[in-house]
């Protein structure tokens, strides 16, 4: 049990666990995010970022991407390093840190809890080495966040060999950014359409769909509008997964429940006659209406590349 002689990460660390072991927190249910644990407990972000990687390091959560720090299942619940009370964890010594330990950390926490959970003081709390250690190897959080981001879309290669024609090519280059970004749902709030990120590994993907293009007869500037109209047709989606896991952490809601709470609302709006094509719309669809991303992404791919064909039989 928790004393006041223990430092606040302790004391809130052991009061997670202590409703982990009672049954408060079931396996793979949710504990509260960083953001909520320095609400709860009202103490700085880093603090809260202490407490969680703590349990962490104790078997007792885990981080899953798009999902967020869970309770991890019994067995990994029941084998659990002890604590080390009244002392912070400690997964790193700071001679074993490195740039590539940094961004992987920092990857993994955005994952887990979002992009504005990443600092450089949370990620060394996630590493468990001193506030100031990842300056030495990272100049400042701008820079972290663009080495992720290039980390994040260097995951993903393509074939020496590409497959026969421009549309086969582009859709392959589509659904491979689109799998890096539901990876990473933190990924499409980095960087804007009109301020391209210079990265090398989105260079990568760059060079894929120009090089689907090229040989068309296309002029340059037509080459780049329709590689640029491809990618931010996905970043434009991918946005939403990271906002969406956003409102449901500050709510407290999933889709569906949220959905649920707009029923009385739906129902005034589809029961006035100023929207009669929406109403007439909405009631054909007999088991409702559900916005999946990843649906939404096949299906406006096709039109978007019936469009590119267009162009270039127009050339």
């Amino acid at each position: 049990m928790a004393s006041q002689s223990d430092p606040p990460f302790r004391r809130i660390a052991d009061e997670i666990a202590r409703r982990i072991t009672e049954g408060a927190l079931a396996p793979g249910e949710r504990v509260p995010s960083t953001r909520q644990v320095a609400r709860e407990w009202g103490v700085a972000l880093a603090t809260a970022t202490k407490a969680l990687t703590a349990l962490r390091l104790e078997g007792l959560v885990e981080a899953r991407p798009r999902v967020g720090t869970v309770v991890a299942a019994p067995a990994m619940v029941e084998h659990r390093a002890p604590s080390k009370r009244g002392s912070p964890p400690v997964a790193l010594s700071d001679h074993e840190l490195s740039r590539e330990r940094i961004v992987r950390a920092a990857v993994d926490l955005a994952d887990g809890e979002g992009l504005s959970a990443v600092s450089m003081r949370s990620v060394a709390a996630r590493l468990g080495v001193a506030a100031m250690s990842p300056y030495r190897y990272v100049n400042s959080k701008d820079d972290l966040v663009l080495l992720m981001a290039d980390a994040a879309f260097g995951e993903e290669t393509y074939p020496v060999e590409p497959p026969h024609g421009w549309r086969a090519r582009l859709e392959l280059g589509a659904r491979t950014l689109w799998r890096i970004h539901r990876r990473h749902p933190w990924l499409a709030q980095v960087g804007s359409l009109t301020r391209p990120l210079m990265l090398p590994a989105l260079m990568v993907h760059a060079e894929w769909a120009l090089a689907a293009l090229d040989g068309h007869g296309l002029d340059p500037e037509t080459m780049l509008d329709l590689h640029v109209l491809l990618y931010s047709y996905i970043q434009g989606i991918a946005v939403h997964l990271e906002r969406e896991a956003q409102a449901e952490a500050a709510t407290g809601l999933s889709e569906g429940q949220w959905m649920d709470h707009q029923a009385p609302a739906f129902a005034a709006i589809t029961a006035a006659t100023r929207y009669p094509v929406f109403t007439r719309i909405a009631s054909s669809c007999k088991d409702g209406y559900d916005l999946d991303l990843d649906t939404l992404f096949e299906f406006g791919l096709k039109p978007l590349l019936d469009g590119i064909a267009l162009v270039i039989e127009a050339v």
